[in-house]
């Protein structure tokens, strides 16, 4: 049985996701050159939505978001707590690996872990949730850093101290911010004994659909299981877990875009 997917509003959907850095207004011959159709169908496209609170008219003919859009965000983020989506995750990623996994988000100065789970081995390491690790020696931290716009990360670089954490090395601003521009370009990070000689970790980042860091994601353990060999093996099924975190956020997206695909009510 084919299922009823209404093209209408996926195409409502098509349009406000035309609202993109660079493009803070929309017009009809924006929407109808972008997707396709004609001016009268974009215009009452963007007249409904106007109605809905989901744009706003600026000028004649020219529509900005509306702040209908920013409350549900606000509701979708009170009852979506990031945390209880990240945790089986992570225990699915700890079990494939055998490693100890973790979360976190960003307070502005450290990356503070939301969620993590732990290696079944007698001897392991673990983060306790809550915990705050400097950004610019931890795989966490730097994916955080690596994702900050250029003036707030100038900030960050302007107010912390880079003090080795531990004898095993030392990094300057100039090593630093090379380093993040791999990380940017690489959506990978890793600490090698930084923040403590005796634990690597590697890192993804789990992002918007607009390439906003979510949180990260990261397997941690003792550098003697945690080689360079180990941690690349761990890449795959990582960025699978962050996949699968994007997937549960935004739900499975809709594989069908047009009236012409199969199904589609419009």
């Amino acid at each position: 049985m084919v299922s009823q997917i209404n093209g209408s509003v996926v195409k409502a959907f098509q349009i406000l996701q035309l609202f993109e850095p660079g493009r803070p207004e929309l017009t009809a011959a924006i929407a109808a050159e972008k997707l396709g159709m004609n001016m009268v169908t974009a215009h009452r496209f963007l007249r409904t939505l106007e109605l809905t609170g989901a744009v706003v008219a600026v000028s004649r003919g020219a529509y900005q978001l509306g702040f209908t859009l920013v409350d549900l965000g606000e509701r979708a983020a009170n009852q979506t707590n990031l945390s209880n989506v990240v945790q089986p995750v992570l225990e699915d990623l700890t079990a494939t690996v055998e490693e100890s996994s973790m979360a976190s988000l960003f307070d502005g100065e450290k990356a503070v872990c939301i969620a993590r789970a732990v290696a079944a081995r007698p001897l392991f390491v673990d983060v306790k949730k809550g915990s705050r690790l400097e950004a610019y020696c931890t795989a966490h931290g730097k994916l955080w850093l690596a994702h900050l716009p250029e003036d707030q990360l100038a900030r960050y670089l302007d107010t912390v101290e880079l003090r080795p954490m531990n004898s095993s090395r030392s990094i300057t601003r100039e090593e630093l911010v090379e380093e993040l521009a791999s990380v940017r370009a690489e959506g990978l990070s890793f600490n090698r004994g930084e923040r403590e000689a005796e634990i690597n970790a590697v890192a993804v980042p789990v992002l918007s659909r607009s390439g906003k860091m979510i949180c990260g994601i990261s397997v941690f353990g003792a550098t003697g299981r945690m080689t360079d060999a180990a941690m690349q093996s761990f890449i795959a099924p990582m960025r699978s877990a962050a996949a699968r975190v994007e997937a549960l956020l935004y739900g499975p997206g809709a594989a069908a875009t047009s009236s012409s695909e199969s199904g589609i009510d419009t």
